[in-house]
């Protein structure tokens, strides 16, 4: 005779939930949600012994879990002949679509057409009220923010947790948001309250854009009339201090994450869909090319070939210490410099390494430049001046952007670049995405961007270098996303 296993599940707040079962339901549940992270044994927790490298999104002891993560739980029940009583009352919001159609067209958002997969975004992020959306750098995620944004004012106005909290990475996207919505024909100076260094972080205002640095340790309190949270830039909220505000707004309702991809780890996506709900992808870059909405993509790939000295030389070296070498080679950095100077209209050349490589870049680029406009942005770079230097390239087509990865991967737009450089190698997945995606913007003269994606061949004995690894895990990128590209060998000898 075969026992029935029983689960309840119920919600603590809008943070977790709990669940009580034997202990045995419990320990595998506890294994389904446990990962190792990717790379932990190279983490000085895990090699001081003080953290296995894993991460446990269950507790076996208090029975807590993520509220976002209800639908991977009942999947697991069903597939483990588990039944649920569920006492949750978690469902879907009934939303009318005319009604929809007639909230946009109220909305009157001036010169500017609401496209099918922005409308979809906005339709599943209210009708789900919790979601991660999936939509590549360039898709028009403001938009798409502001239509959630001006329909949970409405639906939130009776509400204690009325207020909406719009999170950012940095200064420059909290201004950018700004306009943007003063674009969309909103009153943001009335509506809206922005707060980064040197800005009060009371407000009236039921709209607030924040950097996450500015709110993370406010204090729970703070976060009570929240209710409606939106994580723009949302694949950074694994990091300790964004998971915490996260974790502080335990009476917000409705939680909408958005990012332009996601690491490819299963740990990372469940980590935000934990905080923020199931992943649903709007729009893939390959689609709004061809449809038209994206600058088309041209990739090539430029393989340095090294000569055997230096080969000689990187042979036992280790990864930083090839990227050391690399970073300060003159042959390396003088091709990356003609290759820039040579480009017809706006390039972005980025770093990774502000010292040892940006100054070095900028100034080879600087001393050939004649009548380019050279720029230099980095992190210590101002917000006010960030938004000088966009202004002053939209309307140049002939201007040099020498920026690091952090600075411009994530958070600055400019709608008229034609071409970027990586001259520093790189393998993580959301850095090589969104960077692309800074040039993808379409352009009034032009539908086409190009990206020179330089790497360098320093293989000894048919021993691959790092940095060459690296690129065939770009190559595996471009391929999954189904770019153009092609592969180039440059003799550097």
């Amino acid at each position: 005779m075969t026992t029935t296993r029983y689960l309840i599940i119920d919600k603590l707040d809008e943070v977790y939930l709990k669940i009580e079962a034997d202990a045995d339901i419990r320990r595998e549940l506890g294994e389904y949600f446990t990962f190792e992270v990717p790379g932990f044994k190279f983490m000085p927790q895990f090699r001081n012994r003080v953290w296995d490298g894993k991460i446990r999104l269950f507790s076996y002891a208090t029975g807590k879990i993520y509220t976002g993560l209800y639908n991977y739980i009942l999947n697991w029940c069903n597939e483990n002949n588990v039944q649920v009583v569920d006492g949750t009352k978690i469902k879907d919001t009934n939303i009318d679509d005319k009604k929809i159609d007639q909230f946009i067209k109220a909305l009157n958002i001036p010169n500017i057409n609401v496209r099918d997969y922005q409308k979809e975004a906005f339709v599943h992020a209210v009708k789900k009220n919790r979601c991660l959306l999936l939509s590549p750098t360039a898709s028009g995620k403001s938009l798409i923010i502001y239509l959630i944004m001006i329909f949970n004012l409405l639906r939130l106005k009776e509400s204690k947790q009325n207020k909406i909290l719009i999170v950012v990475p940095t200064t420059s996207l909290v201004e950018q948001l700004f306009k943007d919505f003063k674009d969309y024909g909103y009153n943001s100076e009335r509506n809206v309250h922005k707060i980064y260094q040197g800005h009060d972080k009371e407000t009236n205002k039921r709209v607030i854009i924040t950097t996450w640095q500015s709110v993370y340790n406010m204090p729970k309190k703070w976060f009570s009339d929240i209710g409606t949270v939106i994580g723009d830039e949302a694949h950074l909220f694994k990091a300790v201090s964004l998971t915490k505000i996260m974790t502080k707004l335990t009476k917000c309702k409705y939680r909408v994450g958005l990012t332009g991809t996601l690491d490819g780890t299963k740990t990372h996506k469940l980590v935000l869909e934990g905080l923020f709900g199931n992943v649903n992808k709007v729009v893939s870059t390959t689609e709004l090319m061809e449809k038209g909405k994206l600058s088309a993509l041209k990739i090539f790939c430029l393989v340095l070939q090294h000569g055997k000295t230096e080969r000689d030389f990187i042979k036992d070296k280790t990864y930083q210490e090839e990227m050391d070498f690399l970073v300060s080679n003159e042959k390396r950095n003088k091709y990356i410099r003609n290759l820039c100077l040579s480009l017809q209209g706006n390039s972005l050349c980025l770093f990774q390494y502000v010292e040892k490589h940006g100054e070095i870049l900028k100034q080879l680029i600087e001393e050939k430049a004649e009548d380019k406009k050279i720029f230099y942005v980095h992190g210590g770079v101002e917000a006010e001046e960030r938004e000088k230097i966009r202004f002053i390239t939209e309307k140049s087509d002939n201007a040099i952007i020498i920026a690091s990865y952090g600075t411009f991967s994530t958070g600055i737009n400019i709608r008229n670049l034609h071409n970027i450089v990586f001259a520093s190698p790189s393998k993580s997945r959301i850095r090589n995405l969104q960077s692309i995606g800074r040039g993808l913007r379409l352009k009034d003269n032009d539908s086409s961007a190009t990206l020179y994606d330089i790497s360098d061949d320093l293989t000894h004995n048919e021993k691959e270098n790092y940095t060459l690894a690296h690129f065939r895990e770009r190559i595996n990128i471009y391929n999954e996303e189904d770019f153009d590209y092609e592969i180039h060998n440059v003799d550097l000898k």
